[in-house]
């Protein structure tokens, strides 16, 4: 069985309506880096009506379950 990693991806979301970029940061669980940046892509595309192109994944760091902000 795989092991749950827990990813803190950064990033922002350029929308035309928006005069500045709305950044965002948040811990995503996963298998698998592709899979936390797809459940990123559909989080906030579902949130904030944001197509992919619009989301700008800046920076994606894998953290320890015991670590905090």
């Amino acid at each position: 069985m795989s092991e749950v990693k827990l990813y803190r991806i950064k990033g922002e979301i350029r929308k035309p309506q928006l005069l500045e970029p709305m950044r965002f940061e948040k811990e995503i669980p996963a298998t698998r880096l592709r899979d936390a940046l797809e459940k990123i892509y559909c989080d906030l595309g579902s949130r904030h009506r944001a197509k992919r192109f619009q989301i700008k994944i800046l920076e994606v760091e894998e953290i320890e379950r015991g670590e905090n902000l």
